[in-house]
């Protein structure tokens, strides 16, 4: 036989298990595996992986690119944001697309509006694939707009609980009547969870020029504990257990969730929970640094005893992803606040090192085995989003998104040498091992030897089927 690339000796990881065998690639699908497929079939590439782990591509399903938030406008867009996901090991990405106000008007655009919006940012600029979340910011507008979209191939809808001055917020009534639809529909509704009446209350008790000259940027992590999210993950988990419509928890930080997510899915309430890798390695310590600033991300990071929390719950199975939040804005962008807290743009860059920080804390520390960090970062969110086994798995007939890494290569974290347009991180100067040394979107080579090679606007928009638990 004749194949158009084999991927030679290196162990295959999977969900299921790890072997030592070829991947041999036709066009953009796994053609077939086995022993020494190199050594018995012909091929027009051979890539040497001996030595090396050769994973299914990682799948984002949290990020914001060229994302107008905050006054200002994320610095990372489908160019940059995409080449720093496949340097990552990512080869598909969820972003989120958002219904603005209308100019000179009261109106907000349409679901589908929304949706073309976003499709404009990627095209021409993307080198791996991505689809949407679609946002529901205005619900009576909204509601009669969702099964045209489901019908689009996009499953997944998003209501925030906070962010009124963005005019994003949706209530319980509209978390509730989505819900409902979602059960209709067969999608899936994600949540942003956490308290914004409390959360405004607090931020106005230390909104002070004596607590923000004293406290600086740990006023962020002062307003906002842990109750905050916890409350609200309740509260979204009551409306989904009352109706039956699949609810997803984004960006989970704190034990207190967890615990919640757990004793729901101990009681069958079709909720899933995600975390990020920021909330595994990164604790609200960093508000105390001069450049605390920075570490601003909403929901904010939380203290150890989370951390710990969170990576039981991937170990349990009570936290099903880990993905990034990427919103990424540079020094100039972060120095906005000016000594104001609720004035510094949120968020944080990731997508470069996901794979990165998860591997090397995960896998490397003994707290997830490899099998089970390609279930968090790849094979379940496919399943859950709507896309495998298309995406998220190694074998015949899927899509050849392949990442190839070296089991203890580290390499130092330093901005000035990545792909982001941001010009810090926040893990910079960390020795990372699992960057990929070879990333295959689609069988085409968009990584080699850890440099981007892929052409931009090559990346594909991904539709969607059933979305959840049922994935």
């Amino acid at each position: 036989m004749k194949f158009d690339k084999i991927i030679k000796g290196g162990t295959v990881v999977t969900a299921e298990g790890s072997a030592l065998m070829d991947v041999a690639i036709n066009g953009e699908k796994i053609a077939a595996l086995g022993e020494n497929l190199a050594g018995n079939c012909e091929a027009g590439q051979v890539i040497d992986a001996t030595g090396h782990l050769v994973i299914p591509g990682v799948i984002d399903v949290h990020v914001h690119l060229d994302l107008p938030f905050c006054g200002t406008v994320s610095s990372d867009d489908y160019s940059s944001g995409t080449r720093a996901g496949a340097r990552g090991g990512v080869t598909t990405l969820i972003d989120f697309a958002i219904p603005y106000k209308k100019k000179d008007s009261n109106d907000y655009e349409t679901l589908s509006e929304a949706a073309d919006n976003w499709h404009k940012r990627a095209e021409g600029k993307a080198i791996i694939d991505y689809t949407f979340h679609i946002c529901i910011t205005q619900f009576d507008q909204h509601k009669d707009q969702i099964k045209g979209m489901v019908d689009r191939g996009f499953t997944t809808f998003k209501e925030f609980m906070i962010y009124e001055s963005e005019g994003w917020q949706s209530d319980d009534r509209a978390m509730f009547a989505t819900l409902e639809k979602m059960k209709e529909y067969g999608s899936m509704l994600l949540v942003h969870a956490e308290s914004s009446r409390v959360l405004d209350e607090l931020i106005a008790r230390h909104h002070t020029p004596e607590q923000m000259k004293k406290l600086g940027a740990q006023l962020h992590g002062i307003t906002r504990p842990n109750y905050i999210e916890s409350e609200a993950i309740q509260r979204a988990v009551t409306w989904c257990e009352i109706t039956g419509g699949q609810l997803y928890i984004v960006h989970m930080s704190t034990a207190e969730g967890t615990d919640i997510i757990r004793a729901a899915q101990d009681r069958g309430v079709p909720v899933i929970a995600e975390t990020c890798a920021q909330y595994l390695v990164l604790d609200d310590s960093v508000f105390e640094r001069e450049d605390g600033h920075l570490y601003a991300c909403c929901p904010q990071l939380k203290k150890p005893a989370d951390q710990e929390r969170l990576w039981k719950g991937l170990n349990d199975g009570e936290v099903s992803v880990i993905s990034t939040d990427t919103c990424s804005f540079n020094r100039e962008q972060k120095g906005m606040w000016n000594g104001d807290w609720t004035k510094i743009p949120m968020g944080m860059p990731g997508l470069e090192t996901l794979l990165p920080v998860s591997y090397t804390h995960g896998v490397l520390e003994g707290r997830l085995t490899p099998e089970l960090l390609v279930r968090k970062l790849s094979t379940d969110p496919a399943r859950i989003m709507g896309m495998y086994p298309r995406k998220g798995a190694i074998q015949v007939g899927s899509d050849a998104d392949i990442a190839i890494i070296h089991p203890t290569k580290r390499i130092k974290v330093d901005h000035a040498t990545m792909e982001t347009n941001t010009d810090w991180s926040p893990f910079q100067g960390w020795e990372l091992a699992g960057f990929s040394r070879t990333t295959l979107s689609r069988g085409d080579v968009i990584v080699d030897d850890y440099k981007v090679v892929g052409k931009a606007g090559r990346g594909k928009w991904i539709p969607r089927k059933k979305a959840g638990l049922a994935g």
